[in-house]
């Protein structure tokens, strides 16, 4: 029996969040150019309307922008929950921007017919790599953090607050604040104005 190891669910939810932002692209580009016009003209003559009916564009080029509004919310809120669930916003971030990259050539291509020069693949490429450094250093960052504090015998340092009724401790300074006893009582040591000093 072989077991595989499923997809962590912050990954999928990354690159739809970068699908999102790519379909959010194409509908707003889709709000405002040329070739919606001529959609419009299209489904204008398939109802026997007019070709130059303003209304019908309106309404698809108002269909766009809502598509527009309705895959960023969604893009932000897949987006927000692959940052919670994930270890490593670098990662998310990695995922979300080469999905966003590649999907949006892929649409760009299909629906505006639209080539794409080698510079802008490089241009993409250098982004990616970039990103994937930074997501490297920061996780190579985050095990040496983490092997040091283990290696010290604890998470962190001492707790600055400890059992009920010591005193606040400023680990820098070693200044210590009495606590008040109630509301009528107020402790103020030699400090009339009641400013610390």
């Amino acid at each position: 029996m072989s077991t595989t190891n499923p997809k962590p669910t912050w990954l999928i939810l990354a690159i739809a969040s970068g699908a999102c932002a790519a379909f959010n692209g194409v509908f707003a580009k889709l709000t405002t150019t040329e070739l919606t016009a001529s959609w419009a003209s299209s489904v204008s003559q398939g109802l026997s309307l007019s070709p130059s009916n303003k209304f019908v564009e309106y309404a698809i080029r108002g269909f766009f922008f809502g598509l527009n509004l309705l895959f960023n919310a969604i893009m932000w809120g897949l987006f927000t929950r692959a940052l919670t669930l994930a270890s490593s916003t670098v990662r998310v971030s990695v995922i979300n921007t080469s999905a966003n990259f590649m999907i949006t050539a892929v649409l760009g291509a299909l629906i505006f017919s639209e080539s794409l020069p080698g510079l802008w693949w490089l241009g993409a490429s250098f982004l990616v790599a970039g990103s994937v450094i930074i997501g490297r250093r920061e996780e190579e960052g985050a095990n040496k953090a983490g092997g040091e504090a283990a290696a010290s015998g604890g998470v962190g340092a001492e707790p600055l607050l400890g059992r009920e009724g010591d005193a606040f401790q400023d680990s820098d300074e070693e200044l210590e604040l009495d606590s008040v006893k109630d509301g009528n009582e107020r402790e103020i040591s030699g400090d009339e104005d009641a400013v610390l000093k």
